[in-house]
Order: structure tokens, then C-alpha cells, then sequence
């Protein structure tokens, strides 16, 4: 590819990654993501990329490997500990993201545009999306998850699982991006624990979440007694 159209390609790619990221995937506009990418030309996104899914598939398909890379370490020492580990499950989710989320903006965006995606019905992903979402390998770290969990209804663990998901996303991707804008000692509102402090802390938190015992579907719960 000529090096002006690698360089265009770059521009659209880091445009797209940052709108998708603020505007959502469904609401960012193509025309804001040509403009910010400083393109006069509004077929640019079309030429490289073929559509909307093509362009945020290109974005997504930039961390996939580091994910699928992480997530199938962090899971292999948990399947060589204790069989009843939650939270070295949970962990194999948590700390990917949080060192995708210190690799800077672009680690940040790609969360952030997972969080919106894991609120959607994958039955509407085309088959592209759907292929990069898989290669992240998080497929297999959820397997093992439900396996350890405590027998709950299916309804939910899927809800537990979605929520974790989200919480994860968000907040590695929230923290990275206030720890990058202020320097200690311009750093406003409540003291934060160190990096290390804030995963080992998420991942504890979220295990005893997903492993509570079910208050849903139990006779005498408000939802039971209806």
C-alpha cells in the first residue's frame, strides 16, 4: 500500500477509534469520523474499510491478539491452581484490560467500545464482528468461569457475567484516562490505590459478586413472591 494511503488509513483508524469510543458504536457518525480524520474525500472510510462494521472490525482486530495472548495465559495458571478459584478466573478478564487500558488512548478507546458492545445482542453482529469479538478468546475464559460458578439459573449468570463485563471495561478505562490527564499532584476528588492495588481489588470484589449465592429465584425473595 502507497504511504500516503497507509497514512490515511492510520488517520481514519484512530478517528474511528476515539468516535466510536465517545459516541457509542451505533450513534458515531461516518461523516465526524472522515472529518476528524482531516479527509476531504467522504468515500475515504468506504475505499479503506467497505462500511461501518468493516471500519470498527479494523479497530477492534488491533488489540484482538494481545487479548487472546493475555486472557490464554492468566486462564492456563488458573486451570493449574485450585479447581474452586473464582478469582483467578476472574483475574484472566481483569488484568488484560487493565494493561490494555495503561497502554494508552487507543488500549482505552478499544474498552470503552467493548463496553457498548457487550450491551447488545450478538444475534445482530454480522459475521465479521462477530469473528474479531471472537478472536479476543475470552470465549474460553467465560467457559471456565460458569464452570466454577455456583449452580445458578442461566438468566442469572448471564446477567452477573454482562454486569462483570461492564464494570471491568469501564473502570480500568476510566482510571487510566483520569491517571493520564492529571499528574499526582494535580489529581482532584478521592484518593485511588495504586495500580497493582486496583486490580487485585476489582478482581476480588467482582469474584464475590458472580459467586454469590442466588437471591433472585429463591422462595421467599421479592421476585419469588410475586
Amino acid at each position: 500500500m502507497p504511504r500516503d494511503a497507509t497514512e490515511t488509513r492510520r488517520k481514519l483508524l484512530d478517528a474511528a477509534a476515539r468516535t466510536f469510543a465517545e459516541q457509542g458504536v451505533r450513534n458515531a457518525s461516518m461523516v465526524e469520523i472522515t472529518r476528524r480524520a482531516g479527509q476531504r474525500n467522504s468515500g475515504a472510510l468506504h475505499y479503506h474499510f467497505g462500511s461501518r462494521e468493516g471500519v470498527l472490525c479494523a479497530v477492534l482486530a488491533e488489540h484482538t491478539e494481545f487479548l487472546a495472548t493475555r486472557e490464554g495465559e492468566l486462564l492456563a495458571a488458573a486451570q493449574a491452581g485450585p479447581e474452586g478459584d473464582v478469582a483467578a478466573v476472574v483475574e484472566a478478564v481483569v488484568r488484560p484490560a487493565a494493561e490494555l487500558a495503561e497502554s494508552g488512548w487507543r488500549g482505552r478507546s478499544f474498552l470503552l467500545i467493548l463496553a457498548d458492545l457487550v450491551e447488545e445482542d450478538p444475534a445482530t453482529f454480522g459475521p465479521e464482528l462477530s469473528d474479531v469479538l471472537a478472536r479476543t478468546g475470552g470465549d474460553a475464559v467465560y467457559a471456565e468461569l460458569m464452570r466454577r460458578l455456583p449452580k445458578l439459573p442461566e438468566p442469572v449468570v448471564i446477567e452477573r457475567l454482562s454486569i462483570m463485563t461492564m464494570v471491568i471495561l469501564r473502570a480500568v478505562a476510566d482510571r487510566a484516562r483520569v491517571h493520564e490527564m492529571q499528574s499526582a499532584a494535580e489529581r482532584r476528588g478521592r484518593a485511588q490505590l495504586p495500580y497493582e492495588g486496583f486490580v487485585e481489588n476489582l478482581v476480588a470484589m467482582l469474584a464475590a459478586a458472580v459467586a454469590a449465592p442466588d437471591r433472585v429465584t429463591k422462595p421467599g425473595s421479592r421476585r419469588a413472591s410475586r
